[in-house]
């Protein structure tokens, strides 16, 4: 059997402590008929079902495959049907890499989340990725502090973007990091202080609270969670 391509849904990739964080990705795979036999990729862990309807989404024999290594950690996988590859952020280095099947991962944008001309440290680079209703990138930057769409095509990918929002009652967020788009398209994104130079105690933090935003298509902007103490 020869491994055809990956399907539009990549379902995880997570840092594994004490293994080189290593960059996992769970992904749901098409098979076609074929005589060739690919290189076989290194396997790792488990899948733990706490809920049977997974096996609608992965079989029970699926394996978890290492795509890449050697990153100190990473985030925000996103499959990229233009590209027909993975992107995913890798923060500390405020860099985005593509992953494609067959391949080895490459750098395919930097900047992706700090753009300031002054250096900074801290973990300054972009890290939730997704897609919005007509495909385009939308980038939550820890070190921008805001949620942005690239302004490029993915075949020439540089470091232009347009703010989406990137403050809440006149005062900047800390550092967008998870997100999520509906089938409405309206966006959900997570604003913890991790991003920020020197965290939550960093005197650059305007917001005490580290919520859970809702930014609908109209352009109007709701925090609908704020009684976590981290997000």
């Amino acid at each position: 059997m020869m491994l055809k391509t990956f399907s539009s849904l990549v379902l995880r990739l997570c840092r594994i402590s004490g293994l080189s964080a290593k960059l996992i990705a769970v992904a749901v795979m098409m098979l076609c008929v074929g005589d060739i036999a690919e290189a076989q990729l290194q396997t790792i862990g488990s899948i733990e079902r706490i809920d049977s309807r997974l096996d609608l989404i992965v079989s029970s024999d699926e394996q978890m495959e290492v795509l890449a290594e050697g990153h100190e950690w990473t985030e925000g996988p996103v499959w990229v049907p233009a590209l027909e590859g993975v992107l995913y952020s890798d923060i500390p280095n405020n860099a985005i890499y593509l992953w494609r099947e067959g391949g080895t991962s490459s750098l395919w944008l930097q900047p992706s989340g700090y753009t300031g001309e002054t250096p900074r440290g801290g973990e300054s680079g972009s890290n939730g990725l997704v897609l919005d209703r007509e495909g385009r990138l939308l980038l939550a930057q820890h070190g921008d502090r805001r949620i942005a769409r690239l302004d490029a095509s993915w075949d020439a990918p540089e470091a232009k973007f347009e703010t989406l929002v990137r403050e809440f009652e006149g005062k900047r967020f800390n550092s967008p990091n998870d997100i999520a788009v509906n089938a409405n398209g309206d966006l959900y994104f997570t604003d913890p202080p991790y991003g920020l130079e020197q965290g939550i105690e960093d005197p650059a933090k305007e917001l005490d609270v580290h919520g859970v935003y809702r930014l609908r298509t109209d352009g109007s902007l709701g925090r609908i969670i704020s009684d976590l103490p981290r997000t």
